[in-house]
């Protein structure tokens, strides 16, 4: 057992009078209080609370970006919904009128469907569904007025006789007896041969 080293050993003969009573005081309530207790294993290492903190951190980065990825999917798959809806022509709404056209003898075996939608901002939307045109050129839809191409409102292309389904836009103010036909298109600015008009009824 070893043995407590006295305060004059501890201290040796420097100090004196008052400020040596003082360290004698504090040297006596040290032996009073005795050694401290052990730390216990759980303490031996101190937790990172930095660490921590940057993992919960990181982990709240990443489910906002979760939360924003998601949130960027719904908006496009909503945008992408309203082009699809958008490019039948009205988007979404139903057709004001439809105009049923019939092959000409210059496409005697082929028939289409015009839907025209409500204005939008001064432009008429219109959907065209053709069936059986021979070949594969390039048409265009006119506007017709006073019984006479007038106006273009759109160019397609037509792959051999395959049906063909196309997104119009009639830019004018319409009037109530006008029309639309198909004509192959041509070089000048006038329109070329039709091959699509207004099919008569029995």
């Amino acid at each position: 057992m070893s043995r407590e080293p006295s305060f004059d050993e501890l201290v040796g003969g420097e100090p004196a009078g008052a400020e040596r009573e003082r360290l004698r005081r504090a040297h006596e309530l040290l032996l009073q209080a005795g050694p401290p207790p052990e730390l216990p294993p759980a303490l031996a290492s101190a937790p990172d609370v930095g660490l921590r903190r940057r993992r919960r951190g990181r982990t709240l980065r990443r489910g906002a970006a979760l939360l924003l990825a998601a949130a960027l999917a719904v908006a496009v798959a909503f945008a992408a919904g309203y082009v699809v809806a958008d490019q039948r022509g009205g988007g979404g709404a139903k057709p004001s009128a439809i105009l049923a056209l019939q092959g000409t003898a210059a496409a005697p075996r082929a028939h289409a469907t015009l839907e025209l939608f409500p204005a939008r901002a001064g432009n008429w939307p219109m959907t065209l569904s053709v069936v059986g045109l021979p070949q594969r050129a390039s048409y265009e839809v006119y506007l017709v007025r006073r019984g006479q191409p007038w106006k273009p409102c759109g160019t397609f292309v037509a792959a051999g006789g395959k049906p063909v389904t196309v997104t119009l836009n009639a830019p004018y103010r319409l009037r109530p007896r006008d029309s639309w036909v198909v004509t192959r298109q041509a070089s000048g600015r006038e329109p070329g041969v039709t091959v699509l008009r207004p099919a008569t009824t029995a």
